[in-house]
């Protein structure tokens, strides 16, 4: 995935300083984290997010399962699979994606691990494996303490928890009893939204025929979903039972979601390869963008961002990622209009609030910009907390004069890396800096709580 290589070196230095050297294991973590064995990386992208929100909400309702879209998470993998965690969050691997050929597949992935919650098989697993209580995967992900960028926009990396792959397989090492009765209520559920369980059949399929290639079980959700002849005998009477479906019509949400992903995570010439010049359409020219994009070609990668906006120019996505290749490429005021326009187009993004914001204080802002950008930071951070919101946050409100504020929220980015020194630090400076701000005091007794409880569970 592609990490925004120009955050400014104006905003590291103040970082640092804040921080008083808190900042450095971020950025070792940063570094040596994405690489190690069974770590799981969480990629944020207003896009992909919303498509699989839409396209998951239907079974959630159907089923009678709650559900935000701030619960499903998208893993950097190229593997084949999926599955749920506590609290009824839902995790789909990139490659789960990437390797569909059409929503449809998706739609029996995602209806199956909906099957699990159904089933209450996630609690059984926990009674079953006492060593999640040691892992807490859902718990880390939901409190944000390895969330140590989340928020930003773009395809940017926005968290790893690594070493937890040998117990994670244990908790989702699902029976093949709960396997059957998944894929029965993931067969019902697709029924009741009208839609074909062939896309399920088709898919497991996929992941047999991969395992098959490969000579062993290597697929991690072949592992973890054992596959049976009987499983796979049971969806074909399903597809039979239900008749034969029109083959899905041409998805363009889907195909742009998948070169989108297809772009950012590829090498750039397989990508070309994938989306020859040849290919006129507008979801190869957006992978062709990204390609372009990856391997530093400015100037092509902004032509073909323009070709994109001018099929398209209301469409907020070619506008982030006309943004993105200006920022990182140091092109600051360029990048905070095209986030500007993205923003306008999209204006309850979150992500795109923390992009323009951060273009923005690149951009040597004035005092009624610096208000703008804090109100739009704290926005995001009410709709999708995170710790670059907060550093974002304290450099803005520094920039105000608002020390006590800039303090709180050093505090808070502190806190979602793990620096708890630091944060008991710069929020005990805080409330010395707040003695007649009754609201922000509550905010800083809340936070020091918060600190506390998360020292005693060390």
């Amino acid at each position: 995935m592609v990490e925004k290589a120009y955050q400014g070196i104006k905003f590291l230095k103040a970082c640092l300083k804040r921080l008083n050297g808190g900042f450095l294991p971020l950025l070792a973590f940063l570094a040596f984290w994405p690489g190690k064995a069974d770590a799981i990386i969480i990629i944020s992208d207003e896009e992909t997010e919303r498509f699989l929100a839409d396209t998951a909400r239907p079974f959630f309702d159907s089923a009678g399962i709650p559900f935000k879209r701030n619960k499903l998470y998208i893993v950097q993998d190229n593997s084949l699979n999926a599955f749920v965690g506590d609290g009824n969050n839902l995790f789909i691997h990139t490659g789960t994606i990437t390797s569909s050929d059409n929503r449809n597949e998706l739609e029996g992935v995602i209806a199956h691990e909906i099957g699990h919650i159904e089933g209450g098989h996630i609690l059984r697993g926990k009674i079953q494996a006492q060593s999640l209580q040691q892992i807490g995967l859902a718990s880390a992900v939901l409190a944000g303490a390895a969330a140590v960028i989340g928020g930003r926009g773009d395809m940017a990396m926005a968290m790893a928890v690594g070493g937890q792959g040998a117990t994670l397989n244990q908790f989702l090492n699902y029976r093949t009893s709960e396997e059957r009765s998944a894929d029965e209520a993931a067969v019902k559920l697709l029924k009741a939204n009208n839609k074909s369980p062939e896309g399920m059949l088709e898919f497991m399929k996929k992941i047999e025929q991969r395992n098959i290639l490969s000579g062993r079980e290597e697929t991690p959700y072949f592992r973890t979903h054992p596959m049976t002849k009987e499983r796979i005998s049971f969806l074909e009477k399903a597809v039979k039972e239900a008749g034969r479906y029109a083959t899905p019509e041409k998805d363009e949400e889907f195909d742009r979601v998948k070169a989108k992903l297809t772009g950012f995570l590829e090498n750039p010439a397989q990508t070309l390869r994938k989306y020859p010049l040849s290919d006129k359409s507008t979801s190869a020219l957006y992978a062709r963008t990204i390609a372009y994009f990856k391997q530093m070609k400015l100037q092509q990668a902004l032509r073909s961002a323009d070709e994109l906006i001018a099929r398209e120019p209301d469409n907020p996505y070619f506008h982030e990622l006309k943004g993105q290749i200006y920022i990182e490429n140091g092109k600051v005021r360029q990048a905070e209009a095209e986030y500007e326009k993205a923003l306008e187009l999209l204006p309850n993004s979150a992500l795109f609030k923390v992009n323009w914001a951060q273009a923005a204080l690149e951009n040597s802002p004035g005092k009624n910009k610096l208000q703008k950008i804090v109100n739009l930071l704290n926005q995001a951070a009410l709709q999708r907390p995170g710790s670059f919101v907060y550093m974002l946050l304290s450099r803005a409100y520094e920039g105000l004069g608002q020390r006590a504020y800039a303090e709180y929220a050093a505090a808070e980015f502190s806190l979602s890396i793990g620096e708890l020194k630091a944060a008991r630090r710069q929020a005990e400076n805080a409330l010395k800096q707040a003695s007649n701000n009754r609201q922000l005091r509550l905010k800083l007794n809340d936070l020091l709580t918060r600190i506390d409880d998360y020292e005693k569970n060390q």
